[in-house]
This record gives structure tokens, C-alpha cells and sequence, in this order.
């Protein structure tokens, strides 16, 4: 019961932030790109902080001397909505590769739009591929992070989906490395869960993996591996305590 008021407690105020926040969206959206990220990533902190007073969810970083100075994609398991608040917090400004229809959310899509997002039609096969390239090597030469989430979608803990090549092509193309990243936020606020449990996510940043003079598929391929194995050690650590 005490987790279900604390979950109702986290819910209700990252509502009100959203509904202020985008309320102020229209004053902002004028702003350059690095007051609208600023404005953005504030919120997403802001969320951070009530999780952990709320609901006792905090994070651990394994693996940050791997961050590094310059632009790259980021390959990552995608198990929760948490990850899309931490890696505004722990990286430096991104963009989201993401499904085009998110932005039509009230409030929440209009925040998003501010963020330069890589926005795809997935019904449109090839030209969403040229969408992903053309528009990502921009940022990446904006020196922006691409933020990609392999899989396509979230995975609950355990599950594995099938990794998809586009953010690997794009660095490919782009010239820059590829980060992994694994973590099991899952563990404590799972794939379409209402409850956040207390307790530690994991985040692991893996070694940066080189693309030049490779194939996607390669590159793919090893991001993949990493993530997955990093999973096996870190899967079923998060909860330290049982929910009351």
C-alpha cells in the first residue's frame, strides 16, 4: 500500500511539472537550441529528484571514465521511461531518436519538439532510414549525441528484442564511435508498471566502439553483445529492500 501512495504521489507531481513546463513551452520555443535543452533537461532533473523523494529510486554509474568529449550515437536497452530522464542528467546535450507520434502528446510532445528529436515515420521503410541518416549526421555534426534505442521499443527485464542497424549505420556514416549502454531500470519501474519500487538502477557505459573502416552490421553486432552480457551481471540487483 505504501508503494502504491508513493507511485500516486511521484505520478501526480511529474503531471503538474509537465503541465507547467509546457505551459511554458510557447516563451521558450524562441529561445537558441542551448536554453531550449537547458529549460528541457532542468525538468527531466527536477523528476530525478521527486522519483528519489517519493519512491526511493537512485542510480549508481558503472563505467563513467568510458563518457567521452565528443559526439557519438548511443546504442542502449531501452526496459523503462527512467533512462530518458537520467541520460539527460548524465550525458552531455542529446537527441532522441524517436517515433513521430510522440509529439503530438499535449504538453509532453511539445517539450520534446523544443529538443530537435529525430522524429520517424516507422510505417515508411526506407524513407525513415533516410530520415534517421540524413538528419542525424546534422546533429552529429552540431556535435549533438543521437540517442537510439535498438530494440525499437521497451523491453521488460529478461527480454531481449531484436537490435535493429539504423543507429549503427548511422555512426557508421557519420564517422563516429558507437556507446553502449546497459541498465535494469525495469527492475523497479517496468514496461507499462504504474508502481516504482525503491531501490539502485545500474547504469553500465561500455568502451567506446570504433566504426571506422567498419560494417554496421559489425558494429551492431558487438554493441549488442556488450549490452546483453553487461545485463548478466547487473539484472536482479536493483531492489535492494521488498516493497511494504
Amino acid at each position: 500500500m505504501l508503494t502504491l501512495l508513493r507511485s500516486l504521489a511521484f505520478s501526480a507531481g511529474m503531471l503538474v511539472t509537465v503541465i507547467i513546463y509546457g505551459a511554458l513551452v510557447p516563451l521558450v520555443s524562441a529561445l537558441p537550441f542551448r536554453h531550449r535543452y537547458a529549460f528541457t533537461r532542468h525538468w527531466a532533473i527536477v523528476n530525478l529528484r521527486w522519483l528519489e523523494l517519493t519512491c526511493g529510486v537512485r542510480y549508481r554509474v558503472v563505467g563513467r571514465q568510458n563518457l567521452p568529449t565528443g559526439a557519438v550515437v548511443v546504442l542502449s536497452k531501452h526496459q523503462s521511461t527512467w533512462e530518458t530522464l537520467v541520460f539527460q542528467e548524465l550525458f552531455p546535450p542529446l537527441v532522441w531518436v524517436m517515433k513521430r507520434e510522440l509529439l503530438w502528446v499535449p504538453f509532453f510532445g511539445w517539450g520534446l519538439a523544443m529538443g530537435r528529436p529525430i522524429a520517424i515515420d516507422r510505417g515508411a521503410g526506407r524513407r525513415a532510414m533516410e530520415q534517421l541518416l540524413q538528419q542525424g549526421q546534422a546533429r552529429l555534426a552540431d556535435g549533438l549525441w543521437v540517442v537510439t534505442f535498438p530494440e525499437g521499443t521497451r523491453m521488460r527485464p529478461g527480454e531481449r528484442g531484436r537490435y535493429r542497424a539504423g543507429g549503427a549505420l548511422l555512426a557508421v556514416q557519420a564517422g563516429v564511435p558507437v556507446l553502449p549502454v546497459a541498465h535494469n531500470a525495469g527492475e523497479l519501474w517496468g514496461k507499462r508498471r504504474f508502481l516504482k519500487h525503491p531501490g539502485t538502477i545500474t547504469v553500465a557505459i561500455g568502451p567506446q566502439i570504433v566504426t571506422e573502416g567498419r560494417d554496421a552490421t559489425a558494429v551492431l553486432s558487438e554493441a549488442e553483445e556488450w549490452i546483453e552480457s553487461s545485463l548478466t551481471g547487473i539484472m536482479g540487483t536493483a531492489r535492494t529492500k521488498r516493497s511494504p
